[in-house]
């Protein structure tokens, strides 16, 4: 049960006869901000009244009169100028709980009408390592691919990596002149990414180098054989060394389709839009000229050479043949706004892709140090990925040894232990962020036992599971009995305290925080509800003894509420690329 979702389709019925559009006032139907007030309220009575020609509470009073509500509600109360406050029947939360028992989405109905989405992220250059600013795109894209397959949806992930552009000009360039033979032997990537590096520090400072750089990505673009040869053989190498970060980060793609599997469709496609007059050149250069845009969209350089622009197009060409989306999400750091709103208006000037389908740019902040500035290592370089993920995992050992001071756990354990909670603490401290926004990176803040971290949603998970531990409780023997309880006319949950009421209405939102992630691709809107509910289910935990309970039902029943807990809690961290322990 999605307790927003029910309460809007019965006002959708109430409002039938009395708003010429209701679905425009189901959006002022609000969880309660005091629970003196009810469990949600409805404000449509105002801006109504307006419309109709009546005062706010006869308005009201109106939508009440026609709202089928005695099956799951209380009598609605009407107070104030016009506010309807609802609450639930208990015996109806009590139902809707009991239902999740057996279902392992929680309660969490799959969209009726199902779409097809390309969801492109990560998208590193693989000629280097992977560093921190591929966090952001990699963890957002992977929590959005997650809870898209959740919700019922078809979705087809693309790693478009850049395996064909400058840098493999600049690591070619290198190999000729700088390649340390003894150091490629004993470790490929890096001596790659030494080359890269030097090459690039090289070309800024004389430009006789950047012009042999574009040379020789030239020639490897126009199928010179040697030049071929060498990004042949670097490719297998540098895709590894990706895979194997991906791997630790609970990663995987259907597609990894590179900028080097369009190349063939470039040529084609920029002959058909110049014949065509849907490109024109501009100063030797051939340009897409958008409607009331001033700047045009390069789309090859007058020497000849294609651009991202050009890539992009015939990406885009690709994934609407073949997959016939109806959206297109990319994952994509806010510095790309400006190519992606001429790329969406192009591709819509040129009949590439049509108005129906949806095309996002899923844009984000950057990963900031304690200074405000892009986050560097001391030296100045951009922090590799992979380091952090090593010290993420060092830190989290140093919390799990810390805390383990009975010796619970093995050593294998705690290592496991380390991994899990410090790779969760990387991704949920990013995910947690309003993806708009820049935030600054802190291994206590992210790996700290308090506050809306992963450590503190891990920890609240063990806990519980160290409750049916202690007490020696099977949680699926507790299920089935629960079930077969209910079968057979009794009532095995029962919610007769305030705060076991707050907690399964709790519990119930999870179905629209799972679909508000959704609304506009923000992850932040899941790790918000699970904070939340951690707290709910803190102040039940202080103020109704479990193990301790007054008698065996009560002591079932909120047996009950904590596996419902511990369930909603690892479900909504999977969603997030982010797993759970039994013991920290």
């Amino acid at each position: 049960m999605n307790p927003l979702d029910l309460l809007k389709s019965r006002f959708a019925e109430a409002l039938e006869g009395i708003a010429e559009n209701p679905a425009e006032y189901l959006e002022q139907i609000r969880v309660s901000q005091n629970p003196k007030f009810g469990d949600y309220q409805a404000n449509m009575a105002m801006p109504l009244a307006k419309k109709i020609g009546k005062n706010p509470r006869e308005t009201a009073a109106l939508i009440v009169e026609k709202l089928r509500w005695d099956d799951i509600l209380d009598p609605p109360e009407i107070a104030g100028p016009g506010f309807i406050n609802l609450r639930f029947k208990t015996e109806t939360l009590e139902k809707a709980l009991l239902d999740t028992l057996a279902d392992e989405r929680l309660g969490v109905a799959k969209v009726e009408t199902p779409r097809t989405y390309v969801l492109d992220y990560s998208a590193p250059n693989v000629a280097k390592p992977m560093h921190v600013g591929h966090i952001r795109s990699t963890m957002i894209g992977n929590a959005l691919d997650k809870i898209l397959r959740f919700a019922g949806h078809n979705v087809v992930s693309d790693n478009h990596i850049g395996d064909w552009g400058t840098q493999f000009g600049m690591i070619i360039y290198g190999w000729r002149h700088f390649l340390d033979k003894d150091a490629y032997e004993k470790n490929p990537v890096e001596e790659l990414a030494r080359l890269y590096r030097l090459v690039r520090q090289k070309a800024d400072a004389d430009p006789a180098v950047m012009t042999e750089v574009l040379g020789e990505t030239s020639k490897l673009h126009h199928g010179d054989a040697e030049n071929l040869r060498l990004w042949e053989s670097f490719l297998p190498n540098c895709r590894t060394e990706i895979d194997r970060v991906y791997k630790r980060l609970g990663v995987g793609f259907d597609h990894t389709l590179g900028e080097s599997f369009y190349n063939d469709r470039l040529g084609p496609l920029t002959e058909k839009l110049r014949s065509s007059g849907q490109a024109r050149e501009s100063q030797g250069a051939l340009c897409i000229f958008l409607e009331g845009e001033e700047v045009p969209m390069l789309i090859q350089k007058k020497d000849g050479a294609f651009l991202y622009a050009t890539t992009d197009l015939a990406t885009l060409e690709y994934r609407v043949e073949t997959f016939r989306p109806d959206a297109v999400l990319y994952v994509v750091d806010f510095r790309q706004s400006l190519h992606f709103k001429q790329l969406f208006k192009a591709v819509r000037q040129l009949g590439i892709v049509d108005e129906k389908t949806e095309l996002v740019h899923v844009k984000f902040g950057t990963v900031l140090g304690d200074d405000g500035k892009p986050f560097k290592t001391r030296s100045g370089e951009t922090v590799g990925l992979e380091s952090l993920l090593d010290e993420a995992e060092r830190r989290a050992l140093e919390v799990v040894t810390a805390n383990d001071k009975d010796g619970a756990l093995s050593e294998a354990e705690r290592l496991e232990t380390a991994r899990v909670i410090g790779i969760g603490a990387l991704v949920y401290a990013d995910l947690s962020q309003n993806r708009d926004s820049d935030y600054v990176f802190s291994f206590d803040k992210m790996l700290a036992m308090n506050g809306n971290t992963a450590t503190y949603m891990q920890y609240a998970f063990a806990r519980i599971r160290s409750i049916f531990a202690k007490g020696k409780v099977d949680p699926e023997k507790l299920r089935r009995g629960a079930l077969e309880t209910a079968q057979g006319g009794g009532t095995p949950l029962k919610l007769t305290e305030p705060a076991e009421r707050a907690l399964a209405i709790e519990l119930l939102k999870f179905s629209d925080a799972v679909h508000s992630v959704l609304k506009d691709y923000r992850p932040n809107m899941l790790t918000a509800y699970l904070f939340d509910l951690a707290g709910r289910y803190s102040a039940f935990f202080e103020k109704c003894p479990v193990l301790k309970a007054e008698d065996e039902a009560v002591r079932r029943s909120r047996l009950l509420l904590c596996d419902r807990t511990a369930e909603t809690i690892r479900l909504g961290l999977s969603l997030l690329g982010i797993g759970t322990v039994e013991k920290m």
